[in-house]
């Protein structure tokens, strides 16, 4: 009789916790969620608390007046500037009419007219045709630099062959000249200058037959230009035999 009572005890309790098991188990995911959700949340607030805000920038408008003077570059401190008071300008007194009395101004002074002005004599002498004709311009005599640059070369279209001296041929002397030719802005000869010689024997004919040469001038696109025209002459005595 006793088993039996303590049968039915247990089987009593049993069917109460299993009438029980489903609340206790509803009971039991709602605090593991709730713990859950405050560790996650506690950790959470304790790194949002944790940031640092960032730091805060306040821009000032200074005026140029308000800076104080640069750093040394030696290290020593500047003297201070002074300040500066910027006065209004004063106006100048240039241009300004002044008041003249009245006793000053000849009441006879009258100003004279357009018609009146043209009709007086301008005080500069007007020239003449012919005293126009007779003015000439005089060229520059100073010889040209040493390079001249120009776009047609002059090309000699009159040439005299320089005379073999009777002399050297009957010394038998032979030898060359370089000479540099003058040639103006017409093409004629200005000068002639002996730039090496074999013997100065040679110099006096050479000269003397440049001096008789005609070219056409150089040119450029603005016109002729004088140049320096380099040239050499051969004394052979085959060649006048």
């Amino acid at each position: 009789m006793q088993e039996f009572a303590k049968y039915l005890k247990l089987d009593f309790e049993d069917h109460i916790l299993k009438q029980n098991y489903e609340k206790f188990l509803i009971r039991a995911l709602i605090i593991a969620a709730a713990v859950h959700l405050g560790i996650v949340g506690s950790y959470w607030a304790a790194l949002r608390l944790g940031e640092e805000e960032p730091p805060t920038r306040v821009v000032k408008i200074m005026k140029y007046t308000d800076l104080g003077p640069p750093p040394s570059i030696s290290g020593q401190q500047a003297a201070v500037a002074p300040s500066v008071s910027v006065a209004p300008a004063i106006k100048p007194s240039v241009g300004i009419p002044v008041p003249v009395p009245d006793a000053d101004v000849s009441p006879d002074q009258t100003l004279a007219t357009q018609q009146e002005m043209s009709d007086q004599a301008s005080p500069i002498s007007e020239l003449s045709q012919a005293d126009i004709s007779d003015i000439q311009i005089e060229e520059d005599d100073a010889p040209p630099p040493d390079f001249v640059p120009f776009e047609k070369e002059p090309v000699p279209i009159h040439r005299i062959e320089p005379v073999y001296p009777e002399f050297a041929k009957k010394a038998g002397l032979e030898g060359q000249v370089y000479v540099n030719i003058w040639v103006d802005k017409e093409g004629k000869v200005r000068d002639v200058k002996i730039l090496k010689s074999d013997s100065e024997i040679f110099n006096e004919p050479v000269r003397d037959a440049c001096k008789q040469w005609v070219f056409s001038p150089a040119m450029m696109k603005n016109g002729p230009v004088a140049v320096w025209v380099a040239a050499s002459f051969r004394f052979s005595l085959q060649d006048v035999q």
